[in-house]
C-alpha cells in the first residue's frame, strides 16, 4: 500500500471517528440545553491530550480551560461552547476539532409549591411534561387543580390541571422547562368547617352526601351552651353568600329529617352560643 493511499485511508478514519464524537456530544449534551451552575462537562480536542478533560461550571459560571484560562460556560449551549472553545484553541493547537458533552445536570430545576402537595425542588434531567410530572407527585387528586397553575418568569402559562389531569385532555399538556413555578393550592373548596358551639370544630373533607348531623357529630357535637336551633350553613352558590338556618333540634328530639340538609363542597357551618 503506497503511503498516498495510506494517507487518505488515515483521512477517512480520522472523518469517521470525528463525527462519532461530534454525534455522541450532540446526543450526550442536548442541541437546545443551556449549561449552568454546577453541570459538569467533558471537553476533549481530537489528537490532543492535554486538551481532553472534565470540568464542573463553578457558581460563577466558568471553566478553567489548559492554556486559555478562564472561559465563561454557564447560559451556552454545547454547541456555542463548542464553537467558542475552537476559535480560542487555534492559538496553540492547529486546526482544534473539539466536542464538549453535558455529562450531569444539576442547573434544570422546577419548583412546586402552594400547599395542596409536598412543596419541593423537581431535577429536570430529561424532557418532562406537565401530566408527567403530575403523575409523579402524590396525593396530587387531593389539591386544588382548578386553582392551579404554571408560571414561566411572572406570566401564567396554563392554568386549570383539570382539563389536563382529570378529564384527559392532552391539548393541555406542555413540556416544563427549567426554573418553571408550579403552583398547586390545597383544596380548601373540598372541605366542610364546623365552628362556633360545639367540642372539636375542626375541616371535614367533603364526601359525598355527607350531612350536616354527620359533620356536626365528627365535630365532636354540640356543647353545654349551644343553642342547636341556631345552627347555620353559610354557602357560596352562583357568586354569592348564601346563609341557611337549619334548626338541630327538631331534627334530633322531633325526628324531622328535612332539617338534615346535605352539605356542599365549601360549607361552614356556624353553631351559635348563649347563655340561656
Amino acid at each position: 500500500m503506497n503511503d498516498r493511499r495510506k494517507s487518505f485511508i488515515g483521512a477517512i478514519r480520522q472523518s469517521v471517528v470525528v463525527l462519532f464524537m461530534l454525534l455522541l456530544a450532540t446526543t450526550a449534551s442536548g442541541a437546545d440545553y443551556v449549561i449552568g451552575e454546577g453541570d459538569s462537562l467533558s471537553i476533549a480536542v481530537w489528537g490532543e491530550k492535554d486538551f481532553t478533560f472534565t470540568a464542573k461550571v463553578r457558581p460563577d459560571g466558568k471553566i478553567t480551560v489548559p492554556a486559555i484560562g478562564e472561559l465563561t460556560a454557564a447560559n451556552m449551549t454545547a454547541q456555542n461552547l463548542q464553537t467558542l472553545l475552537t476559535e480560542k484553541l487555534r492559538t496553540v493547537v492547529k486546526r482544534p476539532v473539539v466536542t464538549v458533552a453535558v455529562t450531569e445536570v444539576t442547573n434544570n430545576k422546577v419548583y412546586v409549591f402552594g400547599g395542596g402537595v409536598k412543596s419541593g425542588v423537581f431535577p429536570l434531567t430529561q424532557r418532562v411534561t406537565l401530566l408527567q410530572l403530575l403523575c409523579q407527585i402524590e396525593d396530587v387528586r387531593k389539591a386544588d387543580l382548578q386553582r392551579a397553575y404554571v408560571m414561566r418568569g411572572k406570566k401564567k402559562i396554563r392554568e386549570d390541571f383539570t382539563k389536563l389531569f382529570i378529564k384527559g385532555n392532552a391539548d393541555e399538556d406542555l413540556v416544563i422547562e427549567p426554573n418553571d413555578a408550579i403552583y398547586i393550592p390545597i383544596a380548601s373548596l373540598k372541605n366542610v368547617y364546623v365552628m362556633g358551639a360545639v367540642l372539636a370544630p375542626r375541616s371535614i373533607e367533603y364526601r359525598e352526601g355527607i350531612t350536616i348531623m354527620e359533620a356536626i357529630l365528627e365535630a365532636g357535637g354540640f356543647t353545654a351552651f349551644a343553642k342547636p336551633n341556631e345552627t347555620i350553613i353559610h354557602r357560596r352558590e352562583k357568586d354569592k353568600d348564601v346563609s341557611l338556618t337549619v334548626k338541630m333540634k327538631q331534627l334530633m328530639s322531633e325526628g324531622d329529617l328535612t332539617q338534615n340538609v346535605a352539605l356542599k363542597p365549601g360549607d361552614y357551618i356556624v353553631v351559635k352560643e348563649g347563655m340561656f
